[in-house]
């Protein structure tokens, strides 16, 4: 972690004012003669939903320091509704992320004079796979993917019928929601849930369930897919699998990682997964091949 801990400190950084304020670390890249003054690379990172953007904080740096120690410029957002940013979580809507990232990325752009591209982990990955869709970007690193938002949902909305379970259980009189079917019917009139300390806005709720990877058009940029498991042997995911190779099938450049290590962004304690950091930073000195 020596290099790591080598790379300077990120500069606070809010795009816009008032209720457009998205705040932003910036990780200027360490310049090297060889790069001649220009970074190696520019990257946005896509923080994942709800409270695994918080566990997920201390990899997220982690690995921003280390790109920049390399000479890539590294931009970390939070947001609209998350983090230090303007907004509330409940007004947070799909179409206001998308146009965050946009104008993360063309500040990015103006301050490395590079292309930028997208690092996304988890929803922030599908965030990715979307803002892929509309516009060119030079590459997209993913971390553990979300390929479906439905079934995201559905994992999401059961958080909240396991709370219920468990007040039941402790002598609370509160009636239980019924099940995920019973969430997803209050979503579909246009009711908010409390979920986990958020509220959770139908709109947004709609757009999630409405997003599948293998429904999207394949980015014209090399992919990099990175997927945690216990062992590093083990092939990836059924489902990623599928999607990646539906990529690939759509002509796009996908190369794929299984790592070792925690699913730090759902731990109860604050994870690191040193193979992960070491696996995207060889990454970048590989070429994208079809999965």
């Amino acid at each position: 972690m020596n290099a790591i801990a080598a790379a300077p400190p990120a500069q606070p950084v809010f795009l816009g004012g008032g209720a457009a304020a998205r705040f932003c670390l910036y990780h200027p890249p360490v310049l090297s003669y060889s790069l001649v003054g220009s970074p190696a690379g520019a990257w946005l990172y896509i923080h994942p939903f709800a409270e695994e953007m918080n566990k997920s904080r201390r990899m997220a740096a982690l690995q921003a320091r280390a790109l920049a120690r390399q000479g890539h410029a590294v931009l970390q957002m939070d947001l609209y509704g998350c983090g230090d940013s303007a907004g509330d979580f409940a007004d947070a809507r799909w179409d206001i992320w998308l146009d965050d990232i946009d104008r993360a990325l063309a500040w990015l752009e103006r301050q490395s004079g590079r292309a930028a591209g997208l690092w996304g982990l988890r929803l922030g990955a599908l965030l990715a796979l979307d803002v892929a869709q509309a516009r060119p970007l030079p590459g997209l690193l993913l971390w553990q993917p979300v390929t479906n938002g439905s079934q995201f949902l559905t994992q999401f909305l059961r958080l909240k019928v396991a709370s219920e379970m468990l007040a039941e259980g402790s002598g609370s009189s509160k009636g239980g929601s019924g099940g995920t079917a019973a969430l997803r019917q209050t979503l579909a009139a246009g009711q908010p849930l409390e979920i986990a300390g958020y509220t959770l806005d139908a709109a947004l709720a709609l757009a999630i369930d409405a997003r599948a990877a293998e429904k999207f058009t394949p980015p014209a940029c090399p992919v990099h897919w990175f997927e945690i498991a216990a062992e590093s042997s083990r092939p990836l995911s059924p489902a990623a699998a599928r999607v990646a190779a539906a990529l690939a099938a759509g002509g796009t450049g996908v190369t794929t990682h299984v790592v070792a290590g925690p699913q730090f962004w759902a731990t109860q304690e604050i994870e690191e997964c040193p193979a992960l950091l070491d696996a995207t930073m060889q990454s970048l000195t590989e070429p994208c091949h079809a999965a």
